[in-house]
């Protein structure tokens, strides 16, 4: 075959395919575009789903009439001259090919108009050909009207979805620069109706109001709120965050700044979709941020639910390269760690302070309502309650004896002494970890119910602890504390006889694999040959329950897990020995051993889930109870 040059025209139809695949993208270029030139007001109407029309009309500083037909050759831009420019980008554009790609498959009309021009100028593309510019009337800015996209590559037409999805995806675009840019107004029209239109009063909430309702955005908390009022009490976050490695520092590197709202654990969402970022205001799909947030949920949210998010990144243009992917949706970091636990240690301090307890309402018929997740209103005259329940628990009625009180043999302590507890940390650990403010509202033990909820009175009304969560809670915390202060192997309990354990061949190389993560929780395993370990120590939690039952169930998940790495293989046997040594349903507490549970409960750094997700508590607001005894 001989080797010859593209025609223009082809070369041209394949460039547009690499910038223009459907209208969305379109509508992406052309509100960059407007951003760029400094609008306020950008309105984006469309009809067809964009295919027959697309208008984007802002009223940005405008383009010379001088500079309308350079507008549309190849690499013309006015957002960088040299070639250091691209080491900082700072615009939406810079390689100067979307209006040349869009015009190149489609009908192009562009008006502007400068503020020091008398009247605006009018120019048409159709298919790359240019016409002669003309003179128009038109305010200061500039409209561009995309028509008939595609109506020269016939192929591409047919990729392309129903009107409505195509618009759906236009509608997306819109509001995501809505919320990158709360202080502009943006509007979207489609057929002739108004469906989106921005405030641009600059507050982020009116945009969150707008797209996912209010009901769904009041439980939504700002970032940059819940990291001022939360600072001083969250000194252990990484503790949780940060599983399988060595305490990170929780202050956010100064390069980074991270801003935005994120959801509280009661509002979840079955992907990972509702989770926007943005760099410097720029939308980015980035799968190690996206982690990065949903791993700032550790332990909070159950298995397959998912947060939503709205973050803003800030970071030196230097610091980040935004041209590696032709739609610019890519970013790549100078220093990814970095900007990875700035958004970790934002969105866990935030959601970890901010996030309260379920709130179970009843309805007119005295029916338990879901969870609202809203802080409960005070009815009159419980205000006065919070001191009595203060009082109550500083001078209980039957106060607790120095010595742990017989417990009959049938039952077996649910809980350690307190000494022994806070004796398996250091006096600075002990220090550094008290929580500076309480995590929960100070409780009094009023009873049991079913031998599985803990009935608990606070200033705010009823509390009910589910008592096999809330000690998971607290033997997880606990964990993770002696793992800080460098003490795992103090956790163990000696075999009176060594275990044989017969894992079968298919998992004895997971097994081996995993021996250290193993031995960080306490199990004291070793090869003894073929498919055979032999196990001289389990966890001290662990104590009473059937060693021989607890190592098959967790040989079985090693099993289920083989591409898990490391660390969270081990956070997943961590909770595990934790279930299995967690309180039961259906096991009796005394009123002891239940203010004991609370007491260590409100010690911990997230008592408001179990590791795995679950409310260890729900809350009966007092304004509900007066209201169902017809007191209000």
């Amino acid at each position: 075959m001989t080797i010859q040059l593209l025609a223009p025209d082809v070369a041209a139809k394949i460039a547009a395919g690499e910038v223009v695949e459907r209208p969305a993208n379109v509508a992406k270029e052309l509100l960059e575009n407007s951003i760029d030139a400094g609008a306020t007001e950008i309105r984006v109407e469309v009809r067809e789903g964009g295919s027959r029309l697309l208008r984007v009309a802002d009223n940005g500083c405008g383009i010379p009439v001088e500079e309308l037909t350079l507008a549309f050759e190849r690499h013309a831009t006015s957002k960088l001259v040299t070639t250091e420019d691209l080491n900082q980008i700072a615009t939406f554009g810079f390689r100067g090919e979307a209006l040349y790609s869009i015009a190149a498959v489609s009908q192009v009309t562009l008006t502007s108009r400068t503020s020091s021009q008398p009247f605006a100028a009018s120019l048409r593309v159709e298919g790359g050909a240019l016409l002669p510019p003309a003179r128009a009337g038109a305010p200061v800015g500039t409209t561009v009207t995309v028509e008939h996209l595609f109506f020269n590559v016939p192929a591409r037409q047919k990729f392309l979805r129903s009107a409505t999805t195509e618009a759906g995806q236009i509608a997306n675009i819109v509001q995501r620069y809505a919320l990158a840019y709360p202080e502009r107004r943006l509007s979207f029209v489609n057929e002739g109706r108004l469906v989106f239109q921005s405030t641009g009063s600059g507050e982020l909430l009116d945009v969150l109001i707008l797209i996912y309702g209010r009901e769904q955005a009041l439980q939504m908390v700002s970032l940059t709120a819940g990291v001022r009022r939360n600072t001083a009490a969250l000194d252990t976050l990484a503790l949780d965050v940060n599983f399988g490695g060595e305490r990170a520092s929780t202050d956010l590197p100064s390069q980074v700044e991270v801003s935005g709202y994120v959801s509280l654990p009661g509002l979840t969402r079955a992907t990972r979709s509702a989770i926007e970022l943005f760099v410097n205001r720029r939308y980015v799909e980035d799968r190690s941020l996206t982690h990065a947030v949903v791993q700032a949920y550790h332990t909070l949210l159950p298995v397959g639910r998912y947060p939503l998010a709205v973050l803003l990144i800030d970071i030196d243009p230097a610091q980040v390269d935004v041209n590696v992917h032709p739609q610019k949706t890519q970013v790549r970091f100078v220093e990814e760690r970095q900007v990875f636990a700035a958004v970790q240690k934002a969105v866990r301090r935030t959601v970890v302070g901010a996030a309260p307890v379920p709130d179970v309402g009843l309805d007119e018929h005295g029916r338990l309502l879901r969870p609202t997740g809203e802080p409960p209103a005070l009815p009159a005259g419980w205000s006065s309650r919070r001191e009595a329940i203060l009082g109550a628990r500083e001078h209980p009625l039957a106060a607790p004896p120095t010595v742990p009180p017989t417990v009959p043999p049938t039952v077996q302590p649910p809980l350690p002494p307190a000494q022994q507890m806070e004796g398996a940390l250091p006096t600075e650990s002990r220090a550094e970890t008290a929580p500076a403010v309480p995590k929960l509202p100070p409780l009094r033990v009023v009873g049991q119910i079913g031998a599985t909820y803990i009935v608990a009175e606070g200033p705010e009304g009823l509390f009910l602890i589910d008592q096999h969560a809330a000690h998971e809670r607290i033997l997880y915390e606990q964990h993770l504390l002696q793992r800080t202060a460098g003490q795992p192997g103090k956790a163990s309990q000696q075999l009176l006889e060594p275990l044989t354990l017969h894992v079968g061949a298919h998992l004895t190389g997971q097994v081996a694999a995993q021996l250290d993560s193993l031995r960080q929780i306490g199990f004291d395993i070793e090869p003894f040959g073929g498919d055979t370990f032999r196990v001289r120590a389990l966890p001290a939690v662990l104590a009473g329950e059937d060693p021989k039952r607890t190592l098959e169930e967790i040989v079985a998940t090693l099993g289920e897990r083989r591409n898990r790495v490391g660390e969270e293989v081990e956070a997943q046997l961590v909770k595990m020995v934790c279930k299995r040594a967690a309180i039961k349903a259906g096991q009796l507490l005394s009123d002891l051993e239940m203010q004991e549970l609370l007491r260590q409960l409100e010690r911990c750094q997230s008592p408001r889930t179990c590791p795995h997700g679950r409310p260890t508590m729900i809350q009966l607001a007092a304004s509900e109870l007066e209201k169902a005894f017809g007191r209000v």
